[in-house]
């Protein structure tokens, strides 16, 4: 096309000097090397395919919000609150184990085979669930989901920071946390007939295997993240997925800034130990904190027990469910839209301020109007307005800040402590 276009100038002005002719297209064409972007549709499928981790994770949050009233029945544990708790509480219990190893696994057998190996705890697990005849086997299909629950979502987000165009980051980055809002989505959905057909629960387990299957299929198809392999010495194989990813114009570039930044790393000499002190203390410090008060804001309260709330209203459980998972969904689309605007920063310091006023209008309405429409409304909507002003940052900024703030040679295990 460059060379088209200068015989097609050449042809235009046939007046003018070769000599400032030329001097003229090099002024012309040189702000074009650094104005023309990879084109992120090459890289938007592979994301797509990652992005079925974090769908799993929403999907198995909720699965249990509206089918534990029926799972407790058909396996005799109705009124138990410890059964109940447990049922909730064992899945996080195996994410816990599966976050931990994640970035040992990450490092070990490249980004792409550990989204396969994630998926095979969760179909396993699914299909323990759903087949289980007592409490036990219930749990036991939990522990191993909940596994697949913390190593996903801990790789997807590595991954999609490392295969994404620099300049569409932060978008694609929210596509997880969009696709986690979908699987809440869709959970609460299927799960709208628990209580009205028999072992519909089951059914709510077995749609699972589905995504889970797709995950371990597709990303067989997908490419490679190119950082890994350069850090792994497989030099040729991480320009070969960088001209998958960005094109081949762009191949060039990327791995000579891959090379820069990735000069002096050496993953393998990193150990836990040298995360907590030293240079690396003070940033996984700040990214441990963030995924803590993430946590502890309390929104998985909410994804569990909105129904029990609601119920006691008198508010049928089925349609708050579906209110709180379309604004979980909003706020998400809002804040992809704005990432890259406003920065990480912003939406950080604006979703955390929300989420204080919303809890304060929980805790007015709670405390201050007992048994009157005020109390309703002020619980109610402060529910609401704390899961749309928490997808606005809380959810979605963490795990893509981390990825960018980390340096390559603590990335993978860094995530993982941190999460």
């Amino acid at each position: 096309m460059r060379g088209r276009h200068v015989v097609e100038m050449s042809t235009t002005h046939k007046r003018t000097a070769p000599r400032d002719h030329l001097h003229a297209s090099s002024k012309q064409e040189s702000p074009e090397r650094y104005t023309v972007y990879p084109s992120w549709k090459r890289s938007l499928r592979h994301v797509g395919v990652a992005t079925l981790a974090s769908f799993l994770l929403g999907y198995h949050l909720g699965v249990i919000n509206e089918t534990l009233e029926s799972i407790s029945l058909d396996l005799a544990f109705s009124g138990s609150t410890l059964a109940e708790g447990l049922v909730v509480s064992t899945s996080l219990g195996g994410a816990f184990l599966g976050s931990l190893f994640s970035g040992v696994i990450g490092d070990g057998i490249g980004r792409r085979r550990a989204l396969q190996l994630c998926a095979l705890p969760m179909i396993i697990g699914a299909s323990m669930s759903a087949t289980t005849t007592n409490l036990w086997g219930m749990l036991l299909g939990r522990l191993f989901v909940g596994m697949g629950m913390g190593l996903g979502p801990t790789i997807a987000s590595l991954y999609v920071s490392e295969v994404s165009p620099a300049y569409v980051r932060g978008t694609f980055g929210s596509l997880t946390q969009i696709s986690l809002c979908l699987g809440l989505l869709g959970s609460l959905f299927m799960g709208l007939k628990a209580k009205g057909i028999v072992d519909w629960w089951r059914t709510c387990f077995w749609v699972s295997v589905i995504p889970a299957a797709l995950l371990a299929l597709l990303m067989e198809f997908s490419a490679e993240s190119p950082h890994w392999l350069f850090k792994s010495g497989r030099t040729a194989e991480a320009e070969a997925e960088f001209e998958k990813l960005l094109g081949g114009v762009h191949v060039k570039c990327a791995y000579a800034e891959l090379s820069k930044s990735d000069r002096v790393d050496d993953a393998d000499a990193v150990t836990l130990l040298d995360l907590l002190q030293g240079r690396y203390f003070k940033v996984v410090f700040i990214g441990s904190i963030l995924f803590a008060l993430q946590q502890l804001s309390g929104i998985n309260a909410v994804y569990y027990f909105s129904s029990t709330v609601f119920k006691s209203f008198g508010i049928p459980s089925d349609r708050a469910n579906i209110c709180i998972g379309v604004a979980n969904l909003f706020g998400t689309i809002v804040a992809m839209l704005l990432m890259d605007k406003l920065g990480r920063r912003v939406l950080l310091l604006g979703s955390f301020s929300g989420m204080a006023v919303s809890m304060g209008l929980q805790v007015v309405g709670a405390s201050s109007f007992p048994s009157s429409p005020g109390a309703f409304y002020l619980s109610a909507g402060g529910m609401l307005l704390f899961v749309l002003t928490y997808s606005l940052g809380a959810g979605p900024v963490p795990s893509l800040l981390l990825s960018e703030i980390f340096p390559g040679q603590i990335r993978a295990k860094a995530m993982a402590f941190c999460m």
